[in-house]
C-alpha cells in the first residue's frame, strides 16, 4: 500500500515526465492580494499569468499546493468532522498548462495516471462533463465527451449542471467548463444494488470527486457576457486526501496515513478510543483537522487575530478548543500537544514545520488558554442571564442575550444551546437569527463593491520603473469604475509607471497625473493586484484625452520618508539579531511616510537596556551613511549563497531583488534611500506583545524624530516655567509629588471620617418600613459619596437594610444608587434589576449585582420620579 509521502511524490514524478516543471507551494496564506485572505484553489498563484498580467515562465507546470477554504463560496467549515471527507486545510495536487496542451491531453493523462499508474479498477470511475446552458448560449462540451468515450463506457460519462461542471474564478474574469472525475469507493453488494452514477454529486461519502479538470475557455465580464480567452488555459485539482483514501482501502479521509498519527495522539492525551462513540469521533476529526490548519498558517506568518485572516484563524482554532472542552473533557489547553504529531507525518514535505516548531506551539498554547478563559466567562455569564430569566419566571433566554454571548464574548451558540437544555431551559432562536441577519446585513452594507468591466484603451504589459525614477510619461493601457459606499473612484493601469502599490507592507505611493494641456488629477493611493499596480483617482479625464500620453508623479517627500522607513526596518531587525540571537525573524512589516512597525519571533519583553542596545547599532549604522547595493533579478539560489534570507510565509519566484546596506541583506521589492545616512536618525517609540512568542516595535525615523525632539523640549520647558524655572526641576517635581501624596491621604482620611458620621447619622433617623430599615440619601453632588455610605450601611447595619441614594454631580448627571443587604437579596429583592428599570424616568441604564448596583442618565429632572420608582418596586 502506497503511503501518503509516496503518492504525493508519485504524482510529481509523473507530471515531471510529460515535461512539467514541478513548482513549490505557495504559501496558505495570501499577502498583497486584496481579492483573496488564504490560498483556496492551485490556481491562485498563477493568477497573474491566467488574467494576462504576466508571461508564463513554463507552459506546464505542477505542484502539491495546500490550500484552506473556509470563506467565501468555499465556506465547509461547519461541515469538517462531520462527514468524512470535509476539511479546512488540504493539499490540492494540479497540472497547469498556459497555452500549450488542453482538452485531450488533460483528460488523457488523468486516465493514465490513476488506471496505469495508481492502478484504480476503472469500473469504479465516472466522470461528468458540462452539459451546456441555453442561458449562456452555450452547448454541451462534446468535445471533452469524446475523449472521456476512449476511456469509459457510455453510461460512466455524465453530464452535470452549470453548478457543477461550470467553473468560474470570480464574478468576472477567466471561467470554462469542467470535467470531473469521481469514484465509486463502495462494496460490491452496495454497487450491484444502486448504480454509482447514480449517486455522483448527491454527497455519499463513498462516491466522490477526486479530481477536477478546468477548461479556461471563456472570460466573463461585468455584464455577464462571455467572450473567448485568447490563450486557453487548463487548471487541475485532486484532493490528495481523498486520493489516499482511494488507494489505500479506506472509507473515510482521517482512515488514512495522513490524519491517524494525529487521531491516536489525540485519544491517547484524551484517554479515549476512535470509533466508540459518535460526537467523541466528531470531536477527534475537527481537532485533526483543524490542528493542521492552525500550524500551517502560523508557520505561514498569519497568527490569529480579530480582523481578516486572523480572526479566520482564530476562528478554526476555537472551534477546536469547543470540541476538545465538550466532547473530549479538556478544560487546559490540549491542542499545542500534537504539533510534534503534526511534524512526524509533514515535516520532511513542509519544513516550515519543525523550522517554526517553538512558536507554532506557544501560539497555539496561549490562544487555546485565552479562549479557554472566554468559555469560564461565557458560562458565567449565562448563568446569570439563567438566574434573571428564571427570576422573572421565564424558561428561554432571548435570542439578544444569546448573539450578546456569541458576538461580543465569542461564546459558541451550541455550547449556548447545550447548557441552556441541562438547565431545562430554551434559546429563543427566531431573536438569535434576526440579531445575526442584521450583523450580516451591515457587513454587507460595509463592504458591497460594485466593479466594472476594465475598459481597454491600449494593448500591452506595465513596466515598472519606479527604483529609478519618480516621474515619467505613460499611456492609459485600461480603466474602470469602482462603486463603494455610494462613491465613485476609478482604477487606473498605465504601460509604465513610477509609483510603487501597496505590497510586502509598504503603503503605496501618492502623487498626481498630469496631462500635456495642464489638467491634473491626484491619485490618491496604489495598490498592487494581480501582478500590476492599480492606481486609484477620485476622476478620469475626458474621452478626447484617454488616449494621450500623462505625465505621472509621485509625492517625492512621501516617497523619501517611506523610504527611510523601510531601510530603517532592515536595519533593526538586523540590530535584533544581534543583540538578542539568531531566532529573531520577520514576522509581519508597515512601512509609512509617518512610521514603521516591525513585527518579529522573540519570546520575552525587551528590556530598556535591550531597547536601547538596538537603536544604537542602528543608528550607528545610519552614521556610517552606507550606500545601496542593489541586485535585481538575482536567481534565487545566488540570492541565498549571498547571505539574504528567506522567509517562511513568503512565496519567491526565480529571480529575485535583493537589498544590501554593508551586513544587513535581504530579499525586498520595496523602495529604499541611497545610503542609510539618508535616514538621518531613528528612534524606538514603543515595544510590546501582539501574540505569543511575536514582539512588535514601532519607530520613526527623520524629521519625525526631530519633531518628537522639539516637542519633548517644548514640554519641559513648559513644565519647568510651572515650577518657576526651578535649577533642580526633577528634585522639585519629587517634592510636589510627595506633597500631594501627603494631601491625598489625608483628604482620604478625612473623606472616611466624613462617610462614617454621614452613615450614623442616616441610620439614627432611617425610617423602618414593613420591617426594613430604610436608609436614604438625596440632594448629594458626589457619586462616590453615595458609593461609601452604601457599603458603610451595609457593614454597620449587615440585615433588613435598603439603601437609596440619589446624586446629581456639577455636570448635572443623575445618578441612582441601591444597596440591600444579603438576607433581603435571598428573600428576592435584587438591586441590579431595580435600579434598570427606574433610570428608564432618568433616561438612562445601568446594573451591577443583586446585592449593589448604580445607574446613570441624561434626565436630572426624572430623579424624584425615579426614587419613587425604587420605592415602588422594593415596596417601601
Amino acid at each position: 500500500m502506497l503511503t501518503a509521502k509516496e503518492i504525493r511524490e508519485s504524482y510529481k514524478d509523473f507530471f515531471r515526465s510529460k515535461g512539467h516543471t514541478i513548482v513549490p507551494s505557495a504559501p496558505m496564506v495570501i499577502k498583497d492580494d486584496p481579492t483573496l485572505m488564504f490560498t483556496n484553489a492551485g490556481m491562485n498563484q498563477f493568477k497573474d499569468i491566467i488574467l494576462g498580467n504576466k508571461a508564463a515562465k513554463h507552459t506546464r507546470v505542477a505542484d502539491s499546493q495546500k490550500c484552506l477554504r473556509v470563506s467565501g463560496k468555499h465556506n465547509d467549515l461547519e461541515e469538517v468532522g462531520m462527514d468524512t471527507y470535509h476539511h479546512t486545510m488540504f493539499e490540492m495536487l494540479g497540472n497547469w498548462s498556459f497555452g500549450d496542451y488542453f482538452k485531450k491531453e488533460a483528460i488523457d493523462w488523468a486516465w493514465e495516471y490513476l488506471v496505469d499508474v495508481l492502478g484504480l479498477d476503472p469500473a469504479n470511475l465516472y466522470a461528468t462533463v458540462f452539459e451546456g446552458s441555453a442561458e449562456e448560449g452555450l452547448s454541451r462540451d462534446d468535445e471533452a465527451a469524446s475523449y472521456w468515450e476512449k476511456h469509459l463506457p457510455a453510461d460512466h460519462i455524465i453530464n452535470g449542471n452549470k453548478h457543477d461542471n461550470f467553473w468560474e474564478m470570480g464574478d468576472t474574469g477567466p471561467c470554462g467548463p469542467c470535467s470531473e472525475i469521481h469514484i465509486d469507493l463502495r462494496s460490491d453488494e452496495e454497487k450491484a444494488a444502486i448504480p454509482g452514477r447514480d449517486l455522483v454529486n448527491h454527497d455519499h461519502p463513498q462516491v466522490i470527486e477526486i479530481w477536477n479538470l478546468v477548461f479556461m475557455q471563456y472570460n466573463r465580464k461585468a455584464d455577464g457576457t462571455l467572450e473567448p480567452l485568447p490563450a486557453k488555459v487548463i487548471d487541475t485539482g485532486m484532493g490528495f486526501e481523498r486520493l489516499c483514501m482511494a488507494l489505500q482501502g479506506k472509507k473515510s479521509n482521517y482512515d488514512t496515513d495522513v490524519f491517524t498519527p494525529l487521531i491516536d495522539k489525540i485519544g491517547q492525551l484524551a484517554g479515549m478510543e476512535y470509533g466508540k462513540d459518535a460526537k467523541v469521533d466528531i470531536a477527534m476529526r475537527v481537532i485533526a483537522d483543524h490542528v493542521r490548519t492552525i500550524a500551517f498558517s502560523i508557520a505561514d506568518s498569519q497568527l490569529p487575530g480579530n480582523a481578516k485572516a486572523g480572526y479566520v484563524i482564530r476562528r478554526i482554532l476555537r472551534r477546536a478548543v469547543r470540541y476538545a472542552y465538550t466532547f473530549l473533557g479538556q478544560k487546559q489547553a490540549f491542542m499545542y500537544r500534537l504539533v510534534d504529531t503534526l511534524i512526524e507525518s509533514m515535516g520532511e514535505a513542509y519544513p516550515e514545520l519543525p523550522k517554526q516548531r517553538e512558536l507554532i506551539m506557544r501560539v497555539i498554547k496561549e490562544e487555546e488558554d485565552a479562549f479557554l478563559r472566554t468559555l469560564e466567562n461565557g458560562i458565567r455569564l449565562l448563568d446569570n442571564a439563567i438566574e434573571q430569566a428564571r427570576a422573572k419566571g421565564s424558561t428561554e433566554i432571548s435570542g439578544k442575550e444569546a448573539f450578546q454571548l456569541y458576538d461580543t464574548y465569542g461564546f459558541p451558540l451550541d455550547l449556548t444551546e447545550l447548557i441552556l437544555k441541562e438547565n431545562d431551559m430554551t434559546l429563543d432562536h427566531s431573536g438569535f437569527d434576526t440579531e445575526m441577519a442584521a450583523q450580516k446585513a451591515r457587513a454587507r452594507n460595509a463592504a458591497a463593491v460594485e466593479t466594472g468591466d476594465w475598459v481597454i484603451v491600449n494593448e500591452g504589459e506595465q513596466q515598472f520603473v519606479g527604483y529609478d525614477c519618480t516621474d515619467i510619461d505613460a499611456y492609459i493601457l485600461r480603466y474602470r469604475k469602482i462603486t463603494q459606499k455610494n462613491k465613485e473612484y476609478y482604477q487606473i493601469i498605465f504601460d509604465r509607471t513610477p509609483f510603487y502599490g501597496e505590497m510586502g507592507g509598504q503603503v503605496g505611493d501618492r502623487g498626481v497625473m498630469k496631462y500635456l494641456d495642464g489638467e491634473t488629477i491626484d491619485i490618491f493611493d496604489t495598490k498592487r493586484e494581480n501582478g500590476v499596480t492599480v492606481h486609484l483617482t477620485k476622476e478620469l479625464t475626458t474621452e478626447n484625452y484617454i488616449q494621450s500620453a500623462v505625465r505621472l508623479i509621485v509625492d517625492e517627500e512621501a516617497r523619501q520618508a517611506t523610504s527611510c522607513n523601510h531601510t530603517a526596518t532592515h536595519l533593526l531587525h538586523e540590530a535584533l539579531r544581534e543583540v538578542l540571537g539568531s531566532h529573531v525573524e520577520q514576522r509581519g512589516s508597515y512601512v509609512s511616510p509617518e512610521v514603521l512597525r516591525f513585527d518579529f519571533s522573540h519570546f520575552q519583553k525587551l528590556t530598556p537596556e535591550e531597547i536601547e542596545k538596538v537603536e544604537k547599532l542602528a543608528n550607528k549604522a545610519v552614521r556610517r551613511a552606507i550606500p545601496r547595493d542593489e541586485h535585481r533579478c538575482v536567481p534565487i539560489d545566488k540570492a541565498r549563497e549571498m547571505g539574504a534570507m528567506a522567509l517562511f510565509g513568503e512565496k519567491y519566484g526565480d529571480e529575485v531583488r535583493v537589498i544590501r546596506y554593508g551586513s544587513s541583506i535581504e530579499l525586498c521589492g520595496g523602495t529604499h534611500v541611497e545610503n542609510t545616512g539618508n535616514i538621518g536618525m531613528i528612534k524606538i517609540i514603543s515595544e510590546s506583545s501582539i501574540a505569543a512568542g511575536i514582539r512588535r516595535i514601532e519607530a520613526i525615523t527623520g524629521e519625525r524624530v526631530e519633531e518628537a525632539i522639539n516637542n519633548v523640549n517644548n514640554t519641559m520647558k513648559e513644565i519647568s516655567a510651572m515650577f518657576n524655572n526651578a535649577p533642580n526641576l526633577i528634585q522639585t517635581l519629587r517634592k510636589s509629588i510627595d506633597e500631594n501624596a501627603e494631601l491625598r491621604r489625608q483628604a482620604e482620611e478625612y473623606f472616611t471620617e466624613r462617610i462614617n458620621n454621614l452613615t450614623d447619622k442616616l441610620l439614627s433617623s432611617a425610617r423602618v418600613i414593613n420591617g426594613t430599615k430604610v436608609v436614604e440619601l438625596t440632594g448629594i453632588r458626589l457619586p462616590e459619596v453615595a458609593k461609601g455610605v452604601a457599603f458603610a450601611v451595609r457593614a454597620k447595619s449587615p440585615e433588613h437594610t435598603v439603601f437609596i441614594g440619589t446624586t446629581v454631580d456639577p455636570s448635572g448627571k443623575p445618578l441612582l444608587t441601591v444597596m440591600i443587604t444579603d438576607d433581603l437579596v435571598k428573600d428576592g429583592l435584587n438591586a441590579s434589576a431595580t435600579v434598570r428599570e427606574a433610570a428608564k424616568q432618568i433616561q438612562g441604564g445601568g446594573g451591577g449585582q443583586p446585592g449593589f448596583a448604580q445607574a446613570g442618565g441624561k434626565n436630572k429632572d426624572g430623579i424624584t420620579s425615579a426614587y419613587e420608582k425604587i420605592k415602588e418596586i422594593l415596596s417601601l
